[in-house]
């Protein structure tokens, strides 16, 4: 595994469509309940991400919150440009809390492969929205960081969803800008053959300290190859500036067999303060193996086993922090553990 390499871009976004189209929305706050509910009736001639079609699902914030924890979403609507979700997402909130707040609502294209496309988003200041209205009305889509009309945000700064680790936030805004964190797995090379001279590989990674199945990700399995070219963007979001100081992004290399998976090696990217010093078995320590590692370092103060980036890693890590909204590009050997 010596010669085993990895490419990887992180930090970015890729693909754009122009933005056109309008989705339907009912508004509704349930005293009873404590509960906004957000209504999504339809939308209507979205862009198309494929020729002809798009697979869209809507995802919604309340902002300034952009957190995992505040985030909604819709199923998604195969081949539809102009597709019908009428579903309700809803928000545990009191009535005074509304005011401030901002409803963010974007439309996206769900890809298999997981290269989500944005198709649009609207924003609706609810400390201007008269809640007498719970009728459906109709908004038009707008590009990434439009303003528009939706001035009423308090003076916080948001930008739709970009890599935002700058500027910082202005004095009496409210909480901090949140970014994504964009890992585009672009390929594996000169990997050692198996007993079949051959590799089904395929790439998992987790940013850690969230080891949840929902934080896993994964790209296809390419067959029959010691060169597996995997061109697949991985997206985490929810990300403030000093959650990637503390944050490690695992990423994976296996071999699928037939019911089971074998791995091959990985890659911790962090500002590590263990060794890297693989002193376990080979794969013991990724997740989705035997995670049993004795404490490498530390994160969010608290002693953990996968703070154990090498040099390299760490150096590629800290460009990450350092140049918000940039990809780039690291050639990063495998290690076993």
């Amino acid at each position: 595994l010596s010669s085993s390499l990895v490419s990887l871009y992180s930090e970015g976004e890729l693909g754009r469509v122009a933005v056109r189209g309008g989705v339907q929305v009912a508004l509704r706050y349930e005293p009873a309940a404590k509960e906004l509910h957000v209504h999504v009736l339809r939308c209507r001639q979205l862009a198309e991400a494929r020729r002809q079609r798009s697979d869209p699902y809507i995802k919604t914030y309340l902002l300034p919150d952009k957190s995992s924890h505040g985030k909604r979403k819709t199923t998604v609507r195969k081949r539809s440009l102009d597709p019908v979700f009428n579903e309700t997402l809803k928000y545990k909130l009191e009535k005074t809390d509304l005011q401030g707040r901002t409803l963010n609502l974007s439309v996206w294209h769900h890809d298999s492969l997981g290269r989500n496309l944005f198709l649009g988003e609207v924003e609706i200041a609810l400390g201007a929205w008269d809640w007498a209205n719970t009728r459906p009305e109709w908004f038009d889509l707008q590009p990434r960081g439009h303003r528009g009309d939706t001035a009423g945000m308090g003076g916080h700064w948001w930008d739709g969803g970009h890599p935002m680790l700058t500027p910082p936030l202005p004095p009496g805004a409210g909480l901090p800008p949140t970014g994504e964190l964009h890992i585009w797995v672009k390929d594996a090379r000169s990997l050692a053959p198996l007993r079949r001279g051959t590799v089904d590989a395929f790439v998992q990674c987790y940013v850690l300290p969230d080891d949840s199945k929902a934080s896993r990700q994964k790209t296809r399995v390419v067959k029959r190859s010691l060169n597996p070219l995997f061109n697949h963007t991985m997206v985490y979001d929810g990300f403030q500036a000093k959650d990637l100081a503390e944050a490690c992004a695992e990423v994976t290399l296996w071999h699928r067999e037939a019911f089971a998976k074998r791995p091959l090696g990985g890659i911790r990217l962090s500002l590590g303060t263990g060794e890297g010093s693989g002193t376990r078995g080979r794969g013991q320590g990724w997740r989705g193996g035997d995670a049993r590692r004795v404490s490498a370092g530390s994160s969010y103060g608290l002693p953990v086993p996968w703070m154990d980036s090498t040099a390299e890693e760490r150096g590629v890590w800290g460009r990450v922090l350092a140049q918000p909204g940039r990809w780039l590009e690291a050639l990063l050997p495998l290690r076993s553990d």
